[in-house]
């Protein structure tokens, strides 16, 4: 008895390898590019719209690995796709420092954003077999160790560009390499041990078409998109905020964003175990809730209150591994389809609302006039309010959802 107890615990100890160590390698791997890009810039001598088109991978990347992983998974098994979803970023970091050219550049920084879209997908998946105990705490732990790397992966790389080995620096392109090669760290633990759901048969699976019929897959598209718009659009929107609004330096305005990271690493490594306590659907409705009353009041009480900008991350800080949660407690047979399916629809959906939100603060100047400093103030508002606004459509979603699930006696 005792020997079988101590080889559960060593499998499970390389599930949790496997899996934490990967979002510190996924949130690198995202968040490395900030100061490699202007020395890439450079280096290749793009123009802008050439550099947009090389971030433009990102998207494009995720949401094609977003369409083949599902199925990869259910033909070649969860443990054999996330050793190749490893591989293939390590490989993209060689690439990318035996590119001479911006073609074999773009090809290789492209491999990468396919390998890193996979991981996305495979480490969902991996985490709704995994986590059938406390699902909502060890979802959000091991988003927490993503929000800890993402925190400090622009300071390692500004950092590793600097460090001189036999006389050369490093640079950019020897950051790449360092950083995506740890990508093999996870492959041993991977390739250690045994993930579970691929012995499930093909006919118990919960086909796509049955999914699609279901209300509730589609109210977690909605919450997670409008979830996932109110997280990133203030990495792109809070510091402008700050400058252009209230007139902070630089300095202080990266400090509130740090702030709201901090926060959001927190919320998801020390709340988890309140969404096990009061449910998933309810958690959902709350944060989301409280994200979007803390942007409402920062925007509502002017400068001194902007503390609440970053408390804001608390809240849309437990969206996104909640409703992985959700979705591993619904759907045990298809996670998989499921997961690729929310996520997918999240990825179009986040790339529409961060347009939007440059559209409103454009049409709210115009109304207030372009050119004053009001229309400049009441169109950071309005767009900023936007962000708050997801937050809030988020909340209304969850609502919904509560009520269609308590009609039916489906709570989770």
């Amino acid at each position: 008895m005792k020997k079988r107890i101590g080889k559960f615990n060593k499998v499970y100890a390389m599930q949790l390898a496997t899996i934490f160590i990967g979002f510190i390698i996924f949130g690198f791997s995202e968040n490395i590019k900030g100061p490699a890009i202007p020395r890439i810039q450079y280096d290749f001598l793009l123009n802008e719209s050439q550099l947009g088109t090389l971030l433009s991978l990102n998207a494009l990347g995720y949401l094609i690995a977003c369409s083949f992983t599902a199925y990869l998974t259910r033909i070649w098994g969860i443990k054999r796709v996330t050793v190749i979803s490893f591989a293939v970023m390590a490989v993209s970091g060689i690439f990318i420092f035996f590119s001479p050219y911006y073609v074999t550049f773009s090809a290789s920084y492209f491999l990468m954003y396919i390998g890193n879209g996979m991981l996305e997908i495979g480490l969902a998946i991996l985490g709704a077999r995994i986590f059938v105990r406390n699902t909502g705490t060890m979802m959000n732990l091991a988003h927490g160790f993503y929000g800890l790397s993402s925190t400090v992966a622009p300071l390692i790389a500004t950092g590793l560009m600097q460090v001189k080995i036999n006389g050369s620096v490093l640079d950019w392109r020897g950051m790449y390499l360092v950083m995506l090669l740890l990508s093999i760290i996870p492959i041993i633990f991977a390739l250690f041990s045994t993930f579970p759901g691929d012995e499930i048969k093909h006919e118990d699976r919960v086909p796509l078409k049955t999914l699609m019929q279901d209300p509730v897959i589609w109210l977690m598209v909605v919450i997670l998109s409008f979830g996932v718009v109110s997280e990133l659009a203030v990495g792109g929107w809070l510091v402008n905020f700050l400058e252009k609004a209230y007139g902070w330096d630089t300095v202080s305005a990266s400090g509130m964003l740090s702030a709201f990271f901090l926060c959001f690493s927190l919320a998801r490594l020390l709340l988890g175990p309140l969404t096990d306590k009061i449910g998933f659907t309810l958690s959902l409705i709350v944060f989301a809730g409280l994200s979007s009353l803390c942007t409402f009041i920062a925007i509502l009480g002017g400068e001194s209150l902007a503390f609440l900008f970053a408390a804001a991350g608390i809240g849309i800080a437990m969206i996104y591994p909640t409703v992985m949660a959700f979705i591993a407690k619904r759907y045990p047979n298809g996670s998989d389809t499921a997961i690729t399916f929310t996520v997918t629809l999240m990825g179009v959906g986040s790339v529409i609302g961060n347009y939007l939100i440059g559209g409103v603060i454009e049409i709210t100047k115009g109304f207030f006039g372009a050119d004053s400093q009001l229309g400049l103030l009441r169109g950071l508002q309005a767009g900023y309010g936007f962000i708050g606004l997801c937050a809030a459509i988020c909340a209304v979603g969850g609502v919904i959802l509560y009520a269609y699930l308590l009609k039916r006696k489906e709570m989770i």
